[in-house]
């Protein structure tokens, strides 16, 4: 283990605690401003979604992978998430009418979070074995693009029914997976690389099932002109943001 090694562990650390830590201080909002906040938060998180897995995981995998395989994994991971929600709805309800609620949402976005902040940790990992200096812009840019997603992902999490302090807990935990995953990158890069395409591919498909399942159809509960335009309004600067991130990347 050399000096880059542990310059890329200071990074991924510093991505890890630091996206979050700064997506968390809504944490210290009052309840009844915090409410709100979230609930515009889960507007911005479907844009978030949607631009990561749309703009950025997919076409991503599709530069290692066939396009028609990239979206069969990406398929495949939907259906994979249909059948988790159905699980957790059935262990959940206590009648069999049950109907479906967002709690289902948060064991799904922490799970594809999770396999997200891998992927950018072999990223990181990868890019201080080619230069340092080029390692540093990648942790830079991930931290960016990983802000935007984390303020989005609280939202979802408090709306689901965690309190303040899990839901920082557990973004914290989904967080770690990038400094594992790169630790575990920089000795094991050749063999990895080969699964990083698939891994994305999995990852966009619970960020589009979040997006397109849970989110826009809670948002179609709010159907005034207004509120309307807002949620739309924020769903495209989700996406903007995200298109700005990866172009700067």
């Amino acid at each position: 283990m050399n000096f880059d090694f542990f310059a890329m562990l200071a990074a991924l650390i510093v991505i890890s605690a630091g996206s979050v830590s700064l997506a968390g201080l809504i944490l210290f909002l009052p309840e009844k401003t915090l409410h709100k906040v979230s609930t515009y938060l889960t507007y911005l998180a479907g844009g978030t979604l949607l631009g990561a897995s749309m703009l950025g995981m997919i076409p991503n995998a599709m530069h290692e992978i066939s396009p028609r395989l990239a979206m069969g994994v990406t398929m495949s991971g939907i259906l994979f998430f249909f059948v988790l929600e159905k699980v957790i709805l059935w262990r959940t309800c206590n009648n069999e009418d049950c109907h479906r609620h967002d709690h289902a949402a948060v064991p799904i976005i922490l799970i594809g979070d999770a396999f997200h902040n891998a992927i950018d940790g072999v990223v990181v990992a990868a890019s201080f074995l080619t230069s340092p200096a080029l390692g540093i812009f990648a942790a830079l840019s991930v931290v960016l693009h990983e802000v935007p997603q984390e303020l989005g992902d609280f939202g979802i999490l408090i709306k689901g029914g965690l309190k303040k302090g899990k839901a920082l807990l557990y973004n914290i935990l989904s967080s770690t997976t990038s400094i594992i995953a790169g630790v575990f990158a920089w000795f094991m890069l050749d063999s990895m690389q080969e699964l990083i395409p698939y891994a994305l591919c999995f990852a966009a498909s619970s960020f589009l099932y979040i997006a397109l399942a849970d989110l826009i159809p809670e948002m179609h509960r709010k159907t005034s002109a207004k509120e309307s335009v807002i949620q739309f309004a924020f769903i495209l600067t989700g996406i903007l943001m995200i298109t700005l991130m990866l172009h700067d990347h």
